[in-house]
């Protein structure tokens, strides 16, 4: 039976023993740090909807350890057992072996090597982009750091699986595997593309230029072809929005024509109040003016008033009213919390100056008509002679 796996009939039973056990060690710990690392990787990837523990996951990460444990035993058992001088008649030799070593093995390395260096470099920069842009106080920073964040996920994960896939490759051509038909496959899958989802291509072409020229970013308010929410979500194919009623909204964005930001760097609270005819204009903006500047020594809203009210005027004559127009500048996404404690100041404040404002309210009176009194008298009735 031992002249089919060595040229010496009676082999050295412990010699064998002393050659397998530390290769068998080897082959183990080898599959238990690659079954920690595909561990870690299916985490990262499941984003905690499933754990470890669960049958779905530790059947790959067994077969994962497995595959690992028979490839190591197999490539180093019979190099060992040339070492030992037990002369195995098949299997890997350890000139092959010396010699894959020290040509395409290096080559192997090197291209990990590499890849991974890439793929920290890319990652170290986004980084120090991030700290950047954090760096200091105020609502820039804020803004900048949103802007950043979003870029860096999305340049983050876009070299990531272009890295990997290129060394993939490239050390699958080391291991003498022909990549000819996966080269094949992805032009064919490159013109299906090009035919076939031209939408989810202009999604993504959309996608890019949407975060990289500053139009919309995480945490905004913005209103999408008429849909307004605030952005939760921004990918290279859709953009999410939630609405006030808490409905989410997927929009892909090749499919976005209109797009408003209400919370680029800051907002403005417009209030067009409706004056009656007989107030006058000017005495009503001083109780305007009295309401913003006690709101904004409240510390409840002072914080989010970038600037004194804006009076624009009278802005328009109707037919039973004169609009007149005034705004505040707030911080972004602060404008309906400060616009709506200003109106309800200046409810109460025009109510105490007694200045009127316009309603559609009409009151009606009705007077019956007069009874006839005493004096009044019927026709006349005609004597008698």
């Amino acid at each position: 039976m031992w002249r089919r796996f060595f040229y010496d009939p009676q082999p050295d039973w412990q010699l064998v023993a002393l050659v397998v056990v530390p290769i068998v060690l080897i082959a183990w710990l080898a599959a238990r740090f690659v079954r920690r690392i595909a561990a870690r990787a299916m985490q990262h990837m499941l984003h905690g909807t499933l754990t470890t523990s669960s049958p779905l996951v530790k059947g790959p990460l067994r077969l994962i350890g497995f595959a690992t444990f028979v490839l190591i035993f197999s490539v180093f058992v019979f190099p060992a057992f040339e070492l030992a001088e037990l002369r195995p008649r098949f299997g890997l030799h350890l000139r092959g072996l010396s010699s894959w070593t020290f040509d395409s093995g290096l080559k192997v390395l090197l291209i990990a090597a590499m890849a991974l260096a890439a793929i920290r470099i890319v990652g170290v920069g986004v980084k120090r982009f991030e700290h950047d842009v954090n760096f200091g106080t105020g609502l820039d920073a804020l803004e900048r750091a949103k802007r950043a964040r979003t870029l860096g996920s999305v340049l983050t994960n876009i070299t990531t699986i272009v890295v990997l896939l290129i060394a993939v490759l490239m050390i699958l051509n080391e291991f003498k595997v022909n990549i000819s038909p996966a080269l094949t496959g992805a032009g064919i899958i490159g013109v299906a593309l090009g035919f076939g989802a031209q939408s989810l291509v202009r999604d993504m072409i959309g996608g890019f230029f949407l975060i990289l020229e500053n139009q919309i970013r995480v945490g905004d308010v913005a209103a999408i072809n008429g849909i307004g929410g605030l952005v939760e979500e921004i990918n290279l194919r859709t953009t999410v929005l939630r609405d006030e009623e808490g409905t989410v909204h997927v929009i892909p964005n090749g499919g976005i024509t209109t797009l408003a930001n209400r919370s680029m760097n800051f907002s403005y609270y417009v209030v067009n109040l409706p004056l009656a005819h007989k107030e006058n204009p000017d005495e009503a903006v001083e109780v305007l003016r009295a309401v913003a500047e006690e709101l904004g020594k409240d510390a409840a809203f002072a914080p989010f008033m970038l600037e004194p009210m804006e009076v624009m005027g009278v802005d328009e004559f109707e037919q039973h009213t004169v609009r007149l127009k005034v705004r505040l500048k707030t911080a972004p996404q602060k404008q309906w919390f400060v616009g709506r404690e200003f109106r309800r100041r200046i409810q109460k404040a025009l109510a105490e100056r007694g200045i009127e404002m316009w309603s559609p309210e009409r009151t009606l009176t009705i007077s019956s008509p007069r009874e006839p009194g005493p004096s009044s008298s019927g026709p006349a009735t005609p004597g008698r002679s």
